[in-house]
This record gives structure tokens, sequence and C-alpha cells, in this order.
């Protein structure tokens, strides 16, 4: 059974989100006790907390409330977490954790394909949940009309801001990218990894590094990266590759040094 003891400790709204937005979170959950502890949980992190007992009214939440954070439960009855968490990501870049008592690697792989931020086992504790939303909230988060266009420079050159290799376009702020002029929807885990190899160009970034930026750290050489985080890596490089439609027997931009991590293929 998971600690119903929520302890109190203040939590200033993120900086890269706005007020609105730091004050809604969704919780989708059918255990009656469960959902009101994660209820408490984001309400003493200042959230406003709308809670369903399943994935249609969560879904339903979602699409009228546009959060920041919805947590998510793998195991209800009807529609589960993981098909709920695919028709989130449709219609929201709510950061989504799911929360599950299935703890085998593939469960979580399955729910980082499905569109999750984030994949916590059950039970959890408190601190260790709340600790793992604010590094989400730390990461960069932007909403921009997509059909805005940044102001070019005096030049007139290509527009101020974009990161650009071979066809691929990306605007950090405006949360775009294209392939060859077309648009190319990313989850935001997704989205960073291509924005963070990008500006590294054709230095190696590791797993372990990849997986430090989602949480919102740098490398320090002290870092625990667990063997699952750098399997989630994996999957996200996978499923980004596959949405860009690149090969990797034959990558067009993204080249997988083995051992190590991945970088730019060379112009």
């Amino acid at each position: 059974m998971t600690d119903v003891q929520v302890p109190a400790f203040d939590s200033p709204a993120p900086e890269s989100a706005s007020v609105n937005e730091s004050r809604v979170a969704v919780v989708i959950e059918d255990e009656e006790d469960i959902r009101s502890l994660l209820s408490a949980i984001l309400s003493q992190a200042g959230f406003g907390v709308h809670a369903a007992a399943n994935g249609t009214e969560g879904l339903a939440l979602v699409r009228e409330h546009q959060p920041l954070v919805t947590t998510l439960d793998v195991n209800m009855p009807g529609m589960d977490g993981f098909e709920t968490a695919k028709q989130i990501r449709a219609v929201s870049t709510t950061y989504i954790v799911m929360l599950s008592a299935r703890t085998e690697e593939i469960d979580a792989l399955q729910g980082l394909e499905a569109g999750a931020d984030d994949y916590v086992a059950k039970p959890f504790r408190p601190r260790e949940l709340r600790a793992r939303i604010d590094a989400m909230l730390r990461r960069p988060r932007h909403h921009i009309a997509a059909s805005a266009e940044p102001a070019a420079d005096d030049g007139g050159s290509a527009p101020i801001g974009w990161l650009e290799h071979q066809g691929v376009r990306l605007h950090p702020d405006m949360r775009i990218v294209t392939v060859d002029g077309a648009n190319v929807e990313l989850t935001r885990s997704e989205f960073d990894i291509l924005a963070d190899l990008l500006v590294a160009g054709r230095r190696v970034r590791g797993k372990s590094d990849l997986a430090l930026m989602l949480r919102g750290e740098q490398y320090t050489g002290y870092d625990y990266v667990s063997d699952s985080d750098a399997r989630a890596i994996e999957v996200h490089v996978a499923n980004l590759r596959r949405k860009l439609g690149e090969s990797p027997a034959n990558p067009r931009w993204i080249e997988t040094v083995r051992g190590v991590g991945y970088r730019l293929t060379a112009s």
C-alpha cells in the first residue's frame, strides 16, 4: 500500500510555466485512496487538481482544462493507461507521469512509447514523485502557434532561432520541427533529444547525458543513470528516427556511436 502521509513542503511555480498552467493538474486513477493521495500531493505543490476514475473521464478533463501535469494509472477498467496516454498526447502537451504496480522494463518502455514523460512504479514515495515532477517542470515548455514565424535578421537570411541539419529544422521556442518543409509531430522527450543533438553537432551525446537532460539535470560524473534510463533513451531515439523517416542502417541525421550514444551525421 502506498504511504498516505503527505509531507508538506513548498514548491515554487516553475519558471518555464505560466501562472495559469502551474496551477492545473489532472489525476487519472481508479483506486480512490491513491487518487486522493495524488490529489493531495499536487494540491500541496500549488496545483488546482481535477480527478477522474477512468481513462475516458480523464481524457475529457485533459481536453477541458489543458493541464500542465497529468498523472495516469496503467491498470484501469475500460481504456487502459497506455491507450489513454496515446489519446491524451494527440490533444495535449501536458506532462504525463504514468504510475503502475507493473515494474517490468517492457511496461515502462511501452508507457514511454505511448507518450509518457516519466514512468513511476507503485508503491511510490510522495517526495520522490514530487522531485520527479519538479525535474520535468524544469524543462522548457512553450506554447506558440505553429503558424507564427520568428523575425528574420537584418541580412534577410533564414529566421533567427532555427536549428538546422540536412533538411531537418527545429525551433526551440516555437517547439516546431519540420523535415524538408513538412511538419513533424514529436513528443516532448523526442523534441528535447533532437534539439540537444542539433546543438551538440558532431559532439557525441551519451545516453547518460541525454537521460539527465530529460530530468533537467547536468552530468557531473557522480549522477546515477540506470540501465532502464539508458534503454528509455534508445526507445525515444528509435521513435524519433521513425517519425523523421530515417533508417538506422543508413542515417540521414542521427548517427549511433556504438556503446556510447548519438551525434549528428556529417554534413
